[in-house]
């Protein structure tokens, strides 16, 4: 690991570190230290424009075979837990988990590593797929374009979100794992470039849709990242900072409240 650590990261090392730590798409890890983590963090938006359209492309699918918007919207939902193996949602139910404990810190690190769920982390999951579900279905209801586009969205903003939770300056909470692994490892102002230029890519998107589409999904992009930010800071607090669990309720939160205010349209 050090010898590569040595090493200058390259595209590749960092969009496998990337597809490979982030979904289930068959990619084979050839470098796992800080190099690769920096790189793979960075471009992690782009893992959540894979994951989104093919999401997407399930509910367009089912809308083109005459399928309701609530159906297409399952699919969505669907879709992009496979892709990830659900690991996102997982963490998210750790995280809820950990954060009703009410216990200090090392107890509730504890109780986040265990592998079963607590009836915290059953209604956050309960809620937040209620909420997705409902929001995509409305947004499937302005046609299937727009509820494509509202999933890809939503699926890059979740994972911009990790990219700014990996900024320097962010510890994480215990060693080992991909928390350790990639707490830190994103210099601050790529993370804000990663985030900047997806606003500007949410924007050109809405500007498609006509009236002021543009301005919302502008909205619904910054209120999504302020949502995980504010969890961040939550965890930062209780934890004394980041987990590969943390990661993923990130980035469901970031997601969940992007899709929230599209579906507002």
């Amino acid at each position: 690991m050090s010898e590569d650590a040595g090493r200058k990261g390259s595209a590749g090392d960092a969009w496998r570190f990337a597809f490979g730590t982030l979904s289930v798409l068959p990619v084979t890890l050839t470098r796992w230290d800080r190099t690769a983590a920096a790189g793979g963090m960075a471009v992690a938006p782009g893992v959540g424009v894979v994951v989104g359209g093919a999401a997407a492309a399930a509910g367009a699918l089912l809308t083109g075979l005459g399928a309701t918007a609530l159906i297409a919207a399952v699919a969505t939902v669907a879709v992009e837990a496979v892709l990830t193996r659900g690991l996102h949602l997982d963490g998210l139910a750790d995280t809820a988990d950990a954060l009703g404990s009410g216990k200090p810190a090392e107890d509730a690190l504890r109780i986040m590593k265990q592998s079963d769920i607590g009836p915290f982390g059953v209604v956050t999951l309960v809620l937040v797929l209620l909420a997705q579900t409902a929001a995509l279905t409305a947004c499937y209801g302005h046609g299937w374009v727009y509820g494509g586009a509202a999933a890809v969205l939503a699926g890059a903003a979740g994972r911009t979100a990790m990219t700014l939770a990996c900024r320097q300056g962010v510890p994480a909470a215990r060693p080992g794992g991909l928390g350790a692994a990639v707490a830190g490892a994103v210099r601050p102002r790529t993370a804000l470039a990663a985030a900047a230029a997806g606003a500007v890519a949410a924007g050109l998107a809405g500007a498609a849709f006509g009236g002021p589409t543009a301005l919302r999904a502008v909205i619904a992009w910054c209120l999504g990242l302020l949502a995980a930010e504010a969890l961040l800071r939550r965890c930062r607090h209780r934890f004394g900072g980041v987990t590969g669990d943390v990661f993923g309720a990130l980035c469901e939160t970031a997601a969940t409240a992007t899709l929230l205010v599209l579906a507002l349209r």
